[in-house]
């Protein structure tokens, strides 16, 4: 057993059955990054989880490590924490985005678990369900490292999703379980996670996004420097390998696309533009207004604006849910079921894209005023403070405090 921290003579033992000391979780912005007990370590590896942490991040402030498996390499990902997010204590770049998922996870293990033997720390925080997630979850539990998994208990019980995998692997790694919604921690409970290893604290897109989101004057400009006005246009945004490996299902949906009435802004992944490329279907952009990747702001200005949004991203469907604006998912399943029917309809690839895009357009203005006021499932205030409070409980509860 590794005593991970020992407070005033007293151990407090975790669900898991490892040992942890009661955390401090205020940040400063003036403490040094240190390698003692106080320090926090959040492993990711792709933006959108560098979105949903920098709530934390700002929160632990220099007492944050963070460690960037580079799964989605960027190079510009230390300047974007630093410049939008916080100083963290420090921070670890790795290499493994372009390897297998398979050698992406052994390589970011062997590489965190390095990290953590070289850097103690108090609590290892994942978010999500990449790879990335995965792998710091493993690193955590063989260091014996207490585990904290953001967004835990979403499930689309679709086998075929990667994802699935990994975040059912992680939540029952997991030590203490945040859960955006009552629904996760239902998830969680019927597959036997103790009731003490879950808190539902909400989303922390909720405050990453009102940190991010442009002010009415910025969107006003930024749509008339595309030629776009408000509400007189449609986000897509199309990435997923179930959708863009698979040419006929891509093509599909690019047609549909290219069929609505109003202008479609196609924010181009670079991974849907290399099938596109791959594929021979160059052409089927014709019908679109395709642009570069957009920053998290300019994004969410051009969702904020839009009549409706198209989408494969499960970030997008909680988005869509505290923007206020209709989503048409395409996938055969979602784990975010809490917006179908309110803020989303599911639906695959085909012709029902057009027929729901449709369904919504014919009433922009009464669906913004009925989605206005419906309260987004993923919550409000502070998630992030929630989550450290969270860990507090979980660490100092008297009935898993051992003596010494």
């Amino acid at each position: 057993m590794l005593y991970v921290g020992i407070r005033m003579g007293v151990r407090v033992l975790l669900p898991s059955g490892r040992i942890a000391p009661e955390l401090n979780l205020t940040g400063s912005a003036d403490a040094p990054g240190r390698d003692d007990e106080d320090t926090v370590t959040l492993v990711c590896g792709t933006r959108p989880e560098l979105i949903k942490l920098a709530p934390l991040i700002r929160l632990f402030g220099r007492r944050a490590a963070v460690v960037y498996t580079g799964q989605h390499y960027d190079s510009s990902m230390y300047s974007l924490i630093r410049r939008d997010i916080a100083e963290p204590g420090r921070f670890h770049e790795l290499a493994v985005g372009g390897a297998s998922r398979g050698r992406q996870l052994g390589q970011s293990v062997a590489a965190v678990d390095e990290i953590l033997t070289n850097h103690p720390t108090s609590a290892v925080f994942v978010q999500g369900d990449t790879t990335s997630a995965l792998a710091g979850a493993l690193a955590a539990n063989a260091a014996e490292v207490p585990l904290v998994h953001v967004e835990a208990g979403l499930r689309s019980y679709d086998r075929a999703m990667p994802e699935e995998h990994n975040r059912v692997l992680i939540d029952h790694l997991a030590d203490l379980c945040c859960a955006p919604t009552g629904l996760n921690r239902d998830n969680l409970l019927a597959e036997g996670v103790a009731a003490e290893r879950i808190a539902v604290t909400g989303n922390t897109v909720v405050e990453a996004l009102r940190s991010a989101v442009p002010s009415a004057a910025e969107q006003c400009d930024a749509l008339s420097a595309l030629g776009l006005v408000p509400d007189g246009y449609i986000v897509a945004t199309i990435h997923r390998p179930e959708n863009v490996d698979e040419p006929g299902r891509l093509a599909s949906i690019l047609r549909e696309l290219a069929r609505l009435p109003l202008p479609v802004v196609l924010p181009l992944h670079p991974r849907t533009g290399k099938r596109i490329e791959q594929f021979g279907m160059v052409s089927l952009l014709d019908g679109l207004r395709v642009v570069e990747p957009q920053a998290y702001p300019a994004f969410l200005g051009l969702v904020c604006g839009a009549a409706v949004v198209v989408s494969d991203s499960g970030g997008i469907q909680e988005e869509v849910s505290v923007l206020k604006r209709p989503v048409v998912v395409v996938r055969r399943s979602t784990e975010r079921p809490e917006i179908e029917g309110t803020f989303g309809t599911l639906v695959p690839p085909g012709p029902r894209i057009h027929s729901e895009v449709l369904r919504w357009l014919d009433d922009v203005a009464g669906n913004r005023a009925r989605l206005a006021g419906i309260p987004s499932p993923y919550g409000e205030g502070s998630p992030s403070a929630r989550i450290a409070d969270a860990v507090r409980r979980l660490t100092a509860a008297p009935s898993m405090v051992a003596a010494t």
